[in-house]
């Protein structure tokens, strides 16, 4: 008895021992590590250059907005150079290595508020079409929201809602992997809509408002009201609902050829992203459904009932 005392008693007096040179080991590597974490740089993702790029993305989409009522063309050229930019920053983060989980959400998000944004003007401007642009908005936020859900909730929180498996559906998988292909249909679905807006301001057909002339005494009022302020900042950010930009809007009119033929081209493009986004959200739907299949499987459900 003794010595199996002493033998389980020779272990546990040497762990002291062992105990402390292991903890000192610990105590070394820890220290190594936080060494190493300390002379690594920290980095700061929200000032990543791809993420700059997206705040420049937001900045020139708000600037289109605020010159969207009434200049038509200085709105579509900020407009475009800030989705022109949702290329350049895909770009940058390959380039710089600074992917990040933060850069895409921040991407998709300007992307789907900006095309809203659009939509919504569309609504105002031919409200006999006001529930398709409505219908298209809630499509477009819909398909990519629960698409994305869907990846993080199934694909797991490192998957990209970008890398989708052909076998679950070859044309997403094309869409999202193919570079060329993914920048051409955004970029001709914006196209579509841009030159719906431009229309609004051009073609009488479609907006019967530009054949009504100003009576006299109205354009009196506008060109009275038309004052001429000293400050420079005014100059630069004039208020596009002064009555001054509505004569100025009315003098430059503009011609709707280009813009008629822009449609055209991008017309069917934009039908095609559509069809695109109707089958990204009945797809995402399917593989949650999938996901919720397998979980009331596990926890037995559903239950058989008894039978009388």
């Amino acid at each position: 008895m003794a010595g199996a005392k002493n033998r389980r008693q020779g272990p546990a007096a040497a762990s002291p021992e062992r105990n402390s040179a292991n903890g000192n080991a610990t105590a070394h590597v820890t220290a190594a590590a936080r060494s190493i974490a300390d002379d690594e740089p920290r980095e700061n993702i929200f000032l990543l250059w791809p993420n700059i790029i997206g705040y420049s993305r937001i900045i020139l989409a708000f600037a289109s907005l605020y010159y969207m009522p009434l200049h038509p063309r200085t709105c579509s050229l900020l407009y475009s150079v800030s989705c022109l930019l949702d290329a350049l920053d895909g770009y940058a983060a390959r380039y710089f290595e600074q992917s990040t989980r933060f850069g895409a959400v921040l991407d998709m998000v300007t992307d789907r508020c900006t095309t809203a944004c659009l939509l919504v003007f569309l609504s105002s401007a031919f409200p006999r079409w006001a529930i398709l642009f409505q219908g298209l908005i809630s499509l477009d936020l819909a398909s990519h929201y629960i698409h994305m859900y869907a990846t993080l909730a199934m694909g797991g929180a490192e998957n990209s809602h970008k890398n989708v498996d052909k076998s679950r559906s070859r044309i997403l998988s094309l869409y999202y992997t193919n570079k060329t292909v993914l920048f051409i249909a955004c970029a001709l679905n914006e196209a579509f809509f841009i030159a719906l807006y431009l229309l609004s301001f051009s073609s009488p057909l479609l907006s019967p408002s530009l054949l009504q002339t100003v009576p006299d005494h109205a354009a009196e009022a506008i060109h009275q009201g038309a004052q001429v302020n000293s400050s420079l900042l005014k100059h630069i950010f004039a208020n596009p609902h002064s009555a001054g930009a509505l004569e100025l809007a009315r003098i430059n009119k503009m011609d709707s050829f280009w813009p008629w033929v822009l449609a055209g081209v991008s017309f069917p493009v934009m039908a095609l992203k559509q069809i695109i986004n109707v089958v990204q959200l009945v797809k995402a739907c399917k593989w949650l459904a999938e996901g919720d299949l397998k979980a009331r499987r596990a926890m037995g459900l559903p239950r058989k009932r008894k039978t009388a």
